[in-house]
This record gives structure tokens, C-alpha cells and sequence, in this order.
């Protein structure tokens, strides 16, 4: 209610038409792609997922890249890849989305939760050099929004003390790490081409890795645990025997949605420009706000800006998070929050008693945080529009 009257001061919201969190860019070309796809009668795993993993392998720099059907089955893979077993250990930053920490449950082994930097979100080295113990066998990388983690510092930790490092990398095309695009940093990478992502095949995903052992096994358990080519044996180069070798999963991805994905990927720096255009903008309009920290970006990376993730001060403000985000629905612009730390769940609570204040700076910085549109195809409009729908959100509420 205090939203609905909220609108009304001075007449009318800031739009009149709803302006959603996030709509995906698809132009004609990709349509075309499709269709031909389509007309071609190769719908499933063909020659279209063959040619987009080489051609996001070869703009990544990665040695092999694995085309899937979420970014879930990729972390998945990389996890079953390295020989996971029940009873090992996973350190996982506890700020992330549900998948980053339920593939290590699927092994029957424990996701060890850390805190955060509070300025990137991103998981903090010292803490998990903390949490390393004798069962430890890898370390989960998220980079929030896109902006990639420290990896110099996290590739030490990890290969220091022989383990294995997993970027869950979702957010995180086309972002550069010290000038090299995310994808070949890391041991193992995953990519997620979801509806809401900078590259979008509708679902879908990719294992990225530059190491030939990981790769094999991954394609083999992709698809049944079926000997490696398996998708050629309806092809002329094929044949009707396959011996399964493990048992496998059935993650590969279609040729429909990688023809999407063939064309997205060939926009991914015009996409990365336009989100950054809109960041600025966002930027100018609330750096000298005391009631908004706007994002932290370390000077030596470049992110993708697949979010903008402002925290509110809220000791400037009379309105908590959910009243703020409520009166910026009630201005006709659509939010979100990325994301409710994985401890703050009941799952992860009854089963290992984790607290809220047991990771402060998630729990904190959780608390303040909005996610504002930030998508290509946005019009001037729309961001004067979100601009001036906060700006009215915050005058009504400062304390």
C-alpha cells in the first residue's frame, strides 16, 4: 500500500508501461540461424553445438569448450571430472545462486560456505584459505555481476595446495581478468547461457577447460557415459555400435539452441558495450547519493556487466530493502536480488547449523542490495526512467 500511494505523488508513476528487470536481445540474424536449423532436419547435438564450442573456445583462449544444457551440468561435469567422491570438501562462497552448491551435494560431499569481499561480493581468499582442510578438493570461484574474482591470489591458494579451481562463471561473458577473457583462467569454467544471461541460447550452458583429460571425460559423461563422438552415429560418419563406458548424464545441447547461441556470441562486445554505457550513466547519476553505494570494479579487470547490484545505505533511509524495491514496482520498474546467501536457506541451516551472522559480510551486504535493468536494447528512456524512478524512491524515503 505505501508503494501504491508512493506512485501517486504528483499524479502518476515515472512510466506508464512496466519496464522488466531483464529482456534477452534477440535480432533477426539469430532468428534466421534458427530457422535454418530448423529447415535443416539436424535439431539435436549435431554440427551446430560442434562449431559454436570452437568458436566460443577460440574467443575465450580456451583449449577445449564443452556445449551443454545449463550452466549446472557444467559445474556438474567439472566436479565429477576431477574424481569428487562422498566425504571430500568443496569451498564455495556462501554468496551465490542455489547451483553453485548443490552440484557438490550431488557427490555426497560438503560444500564448505565462506564470507565475501564486501566491496566485489566475490569470495574472499583469505577466507578460504581458512577453510582449506585435508578433505578439500577444490575451490568454487562465482564472479558476482560478472566481475571476475582474484584469481592470481586464488590460483595460488589452489594450486599451492594441490587443488582444483572451478570458475562458476556465469555471469561472466565477456569479462577479463588482467586483460584475458574469463574461460582459460581457471582450472575448469562454466558459463551459463540462460534467458537472463550476457549470451543467451534460451537454457544452456558450457564446461570450458584447457586440460585434454578433463575434456574427455567430460564429453564421454555428457551424454550416457557413451564412447566419445557419440553424436555421430547418425551421421555418415557414424556407426550404429557405441559401448557405454560410465554411467553417464544427459547434459548435451541441442543444434537449435546453439545456432542461437552462434549469433549472440558474435555480439558479445557490442552487448558488453551497451551494459556499460548504462552502468556509467547509472554511476553518474548515484556516486554522490549517500544513500547508494554504487558497484566496485578493481581496476585490473573488466566486467561484464551483466548486473548492476547498488547497495542502499539504508541508515540514510526510513524503508528497508523491500519497501524500496516495492516503490520502485509501483514506478513501473522492475528488480531483482542476486542473491540470498546459500547459509541464510533452510536447507543449509538445519543440515549444518550455519547462522545468519556466521558470514557478516554476505549477511550485510545481502541486506542492501538491488539489482536495477541493465540490458541491451534499453533506450535512453528507459534508463532516464530508472534513474529518475530511484531518485523519487529515495527522496520519499531519506531519513
Amino acid at each position: 500500500m505505501l508503494a501504491e500511494r508512493l506512485a501517486l505523488d504528483g499524479g502518476t508513476p515515472v512510466r506508464e508501461e512496466w519496464l522488466p528487470f531483464h529482456r534477452p536481445r534477440i535480432e533477426d540474424d539469430e532468428i534466421a540461424e534458427v530457422v535454418d536449423t530448423l529447415r535443416g532436419g539436424w535439431l539435436t547435438t549435431g554440427p551446430r553445438c560442434k562449431r559454436f564450442e570452437r568458436e566460443v573456445a577460440a574467443y575465450t583462449g580456451a583449449k577445449h569448450a564443452l556445449a551443454l544444457n545449463s550452466a549446472t551440468a557444467a559445474m556438474h561435469l567439472a566436479l565429477e571430472v576431477i574424481g569428487l567422491q562422498a566425504g571430500d570438501e568443496v569451498i564455495v562462497p556462501t554468496y551465490t545462486f542455489a547451483a553453485t552448491g548443490e552440484v557438490v551435494l550431488y557427490f555426497g560431499a560438503r560444500p564448505v560456505l565462506v564470507d565475501v569481499d564486501p566491496r566485489t561480493l566475490n569470495v574472499d581468499p583469505t577466507a578460504v584459505e581458512a577453510a582449506i582442510t585435508e578433505r578439500t578438493r577444490a575451490i568454487i570461484s562465482v564472479d558476482i555481476g560478472g566481475v571476475p574474482c582474484d584469481y592470481d591470489r586464488l590460483l595460488e591458494l589452489a594450486h599451492g595446495r594441490g587443488l582444483v579451481l572451478i570458475d562458476d562463471a556465469a555471469h561472466a561473458l565477456p569479462s577479463r581478468y588482467r586483460g584475458r577473457l574469463l574461460g582459460s583462467v581457471a582450472d575448469l569454467t562454466a558459463f551459463s547461457f540462460y534467458a537472463t544471461k550476457t549470451l543467451t541460447t534460451g537454457e544452456g550452458g558450457m564446461l570450458l577447460t584447457n586440460d585434454d583429460r578433463y575434456d574427455e571425460r567430460a564429453q564421454v559423461m555428457s551424454l550416457h557415459g557413451i564412447s566419445k563422438d557419440a553424436w555421430k552415429r547418425y551421421t555418415s560418419e557414424g556407426s550404429w555400435y557405441y559401448e557405454i563406458v560410465a554411467p553417464g548424464f544427459k547434459y548435451n545441447m541441442t543444434d537449435v539452441a546453439a545456432a542461437l547461441g552462434l549469433r549472440q556470441l558474435t555480439k558479445q562486445e557490442r552487448f558488453r558495450a551497451e551494459r556499460a554505457a548504462i552502468a556509467a550513466r547509472y554511476d553518474a547519476a548515484f556516486a554522490s547519493w549517500p544513500e547508494i553505494q554504487v558497484p566496485s570494479v578493481p581496476d585490473d579487470v573488466e566486467t561484464s556487466w551483466h548486473l548492476y547490484i547498488p547497495r542502499l545505505n539504508l541508515g540514510r533511509l526510513s524503508a528497508d530493502r523491500a519497501r524500496v524495491i516495492k516503490a520502485l514496482a509501483a514506478e513501473n520498474v522492475g528488480t531483482s536480488v542476486h542473491f540470498i546467501p546459500l547459509h541464510l536457506h533452510p536447507w543449509y541451516r538445519e543440515r549444518y547449523g550455519y547462522q545468519p551472522a556466521a558470514f557478516p559480510n554476505a549477511l550485510a551486504q545481502y541486506e542492501r542490495a538491488v539489482s536495477l535493468p541493465i540490458f541491451p536494447g534499453m533506450t535512453d528512456r528507459d534508463v532516464e526512467d530508472v534513474i529518475a524512478a530511484v531518485a523519487k524512491v529515495v527522496a520519499h524515503y531519506r531519513a
